[in-house]
């Protein structure tokens, strides 16, 4: 098998590098509000990602109560470790369903209405939890976790699909980390939250769950504000004006002829490709790089083992001695809000590409330095603190590369018509990790003890040589140039040359 050599050449010529002078507007109050009001839902998916871990004892303690209520016994440990993986993991499997319709429902709706209706999802979710202890049901909760999951799961397409066509291509990949770095400080708010001092205790934590609604209130007020995605207007609607008048909106600029001449061309590629599947995004020869990159991208940020931290990490800073494990978990969601931050300023200057393999091999080396201080830590009492600097490294390298590129980048390696379904694609491969290592990883810890983390190291080490290998840099590039480079380059899976269009590849019968 011969790949394609992409890893430091550029992937177009320094005449296509050259960016339009349009793209290079500065920020508007339109673009900032635009952006802020949909990476609320990315808060609130992190919110609810991070809700479930500081509560864990008192919620079981209501699980049993109500067992006890119905069958007049006591519910036996299996069962109702059964009952926490499910809580935990059903948020999993209700993104891991509604991801695959991100792309019917951005076509249907439109990016900004989609986003707007999904908050009926949360909204009942959100109730569903809250009302749990009430209903004396854990089957409320259950099912709670998992509508507040499906709205996720949505979030995780739209919301990255709407930042990255409303930005300039000069501050894309700066404003696209903006959807990692909402979603770690929805974790970290949910973590503070849920101290027993706060809403973590016996007779608040219905309102820590159902609080997941004040984002979707406060987005629903915002959005009659926020201009739809011109990408969608124009190349999707084939509404010019509308288009027109949502570029000069965010740009500030009343001359849009640039971004305009841009999407214009990349209406015409659309045109000659058409509308694309997912089983067409599969079956085409020409998508298939692009679309193993971006698979592969999202296996390594579920796989790096990032999950059993976010999920586990109180129970994981007790294993190591530590005698307030709530509030180191605390601390890890503050370094994962703090280094998101970094990534946001360093995405821009060192590329894409290189941040996600400082990212994999820091998350590596912290995974084998964690396994050797927990394996030690019963002859080595000081070895509490270096499994917990351990944590706490894992997280920060993370969130350098792992944790936002894989998201945007998978909007920057796909033109308009195979986009969404690539969304689609991404996305579902991303939460069915994210359900796997939620319903599994307890009982990996269980049989593995302190060598758990050694798996994730072995996955982060062959996710590290593909990105080295296969995956290119994206930076400073326009839709269209990242595009155009993939249909001039060989396919990673045969030695033939790629077609010249997407029409050629899919056939005139894909398209009818």
């Amino acid at each position: 098998m011969r790949g394609v050599h992409l890893q430091g050449a550029p992937l177009v010529s320094p005449q296509e590098d050259e960016v339009p002078p349009d793209t290079r507007s500065g920020i508007t109050s339109t673009l900032v509000l635009s952006v802020f009001t949909a990476v609320l839902g990315s808060l609130q998916c992190g919110y609810n990602i991070g809700v479930i871990n500081a509560p864990q004892k008192i919620i079981e303690q209501n699980y049993n109560a109500t067992w006890l209520a119905r069958h007049n016994a006591s519910i036996e440990l299996s069962t109702l470790t059964t009952l926490w993986s499910l809580s935990v993991a059903i948020f999993s499997i209700g993104g891991m369903i509604s991801s695959f319709l991100v792309g019917v429902v951005s076509e249907w709706l439109g990016r900004k209405r989609a986003m707007i209706i999904n908050n009926a999802l949360a909204f009942l979710g959100g109730a569903l939890m809250g009302l749990a202890k009430l209903g004396c049901s854990y089957e409320m909760m259950i099912l709670g976790r998992f509508l507040i999951g499906a709205y996720s799961g949505l979030v995780s397409g739209l919301v990255p699909m709407y930042v990255g066509e409303i930005s300039p291509t000069h501050l894309r990949g700066a404003l696209g980390t903006l959807h990692q770095l909402a979603l770690v400080i929805g974790i970290l708010i949910a973590q503070v939250f849920g101290l027993d001092s706060l809403l973590g205790s016996p007779e608040l934590w219905p309102l820590l769950l159902g609080l997941t609604v004040a984002p979707s209130a406060l987005q629903l007020v915002l959005f009659p504000f926020c201009p739809e995605s011109p990408r969608y207007l124009y190349i999707i609607r084939n509404k010019e004006s509308k288009a027109k008048e949502s570029l000069k909106r965010l740009t500030g600029c009343s001359d849009v002829s640039e971004a305009l001449t841009e999407m214009k061309e990349e209406k015409r590629r659309m045109d000659m490709e058409r509308k694309v599947s997912i089983t067409q995004l599969f079956r085409c020869r020409i998508y298939r790089q692009p679309l193993l990159i971006a698979v592969v991208l999202q296996l390594s940020q579920q796989l790096s083992g990032i999950n059993a931290i976010f999920y586990y990490s109180t129970s994981i800073f007790e294993s190591a001695g530590l005698e307030q494990p709530v509030f180191a978990t605390i601390g890890a969601g503050a370094i994962n809000a703090a280094f998101t931050v970094v990534s946001l300023f360093l995405v821009e200057r060192a590329g894409r590409r290189t941040l996600h393999l400082v990212g994999l091999a820091g998350m590596m080396v912290c995974a084998v330095v964690m396994t050797a201080a927990l394996v030690y830590l019963d002859r080595v009492p000081a070895m509490s603190y270096i499994s917990m600097v351990a944590i706490f490294g894992f997280v920060a390298f993370f969130e350098i590369g792992p944790g936002p590129i894989p998201w945007f980048i998978v909007a920057e390696l796909f033109s308009q018509g195979p986009r969404p379904a690539a969304m689609a694609v991404a996305g579902g491969c991303n939460w069915t990790c994210n359900f796997i290592i939620g319903m599994a990883f307890q009982s990996m810890a269980d049989a593995c003890g302190p060598y758990v983390f050694l798996i994730f190291a072995a996955l982060l080490l062959g996710f590290f040589l593909f990105t080295y290998f296969k995956v290119p840099e994206t930076r400073g590039r326009t839709f269209d140039q990242i595009a155009a480079a993939f249909r001039r380059t060989p396919s990673l899976l045969d030695h033939e040359v790629k077609p010249s269009t997407e029409l050629d590849c899919l056939g005139p019968d894909d398209n009818a």
